[in-house]
């Protein structure tokens, strides 16, 4: 009796791998943070999701820093600027400033990686850009305008900041609500007279709120 032999495939046959470019490495890096978060993520990883050795990514990319730099910049290209020029310029930056935050909450480890990743990609660039036209369109000056900036986009980046962490914890509100239901009214008198409002408002009108608060901020407050 014959024994029958494997079927033996040549590499010729297997199908052909993708070209390494890197498009393909930040398409597959941002799917690993999908899956495991910012702390999941590492060249070897990538290398591997791309049936590669970690090395092959160095041609593209200078070090794991380098990466998570066009990282962010590649998923910043998803917010929107508002094309018109038309209508109140608060509300087309109050959009923008919407539209950032929603991106950064796209993805787990999103605004962890923002919050700690400095970028100067085109797409961050873009919406530099963007904030600093229409702050100048409102007549801020530019000695406020060039800080304004920077506190808005980082008021809005802990945000997001705030929620990665917070998708990590189980049932983090609850058990802030439950801390202040018995805390002694005696020694924290406010927390235990105001705890029900500390917790009132739903997400988008706490942050249309911080938006309103933030842009009236730099309005009425000259630079020292």
């Amino acid at each position: 009796m014959k024994t029958k032999m494997p079927k033996i495939l040549s590499r010729r046959a297997r199908p052909a791998k993708a070209p390494l470019s890197v498009d393909a490495i930040l398409a597959a890096s941002l799917d690993l943070m999908m899956r495991e978060g910012l702390d999941g993520l590492s060249l070897r990883k990538v290398a591997a999701a791309l049936d590669t050795g970690p090395a092959s990514l160095y041609v593209y990319v200078d070090n794991l820093d380098s990466l998570l730099r066009l990282m962010l910049d590649r998923a910043l290209g998803k917010v929107v600027i508002p094309a018109s020029t038309k209508g109140d310029w608060r509300e087309r930056l109050s959009a923008l400033l919407l539209s950032y935050l929603k991106v950064l909450m796209s993805l787990p480890g999103l605004g962890q990686l923002a919050l700690t990743t400095v970028s100067a990609g085109p797409n961050t660039l873009r919406i530099l850009e963007a904030i600093l036209r229409l702050l100048r369109e409102g007549n801020i000056d530019d000695d406020r305008a060039v800080w304004a900036v920077d506190t808005l986009l980082l008021q809005f980046t802990a945000i997001a900041a705030e929620q990665d962490a917070r998708r990590r914890q189980a049932s983090p509100i609850g058990l802030m609500k439950q801390a202040i239901e018995e805390i002694p009214a005696e020694i924290y008198p406010n927390i235990h007279a105001l705890g029900a409002k500390l917790m009132e408002g739903a997400p988008r009108e706490r942050v249309r709120w911080t938006m309103d608060l933030m842009i009236n901020g730099v309005l009425s407050t000259p630079r020292a």
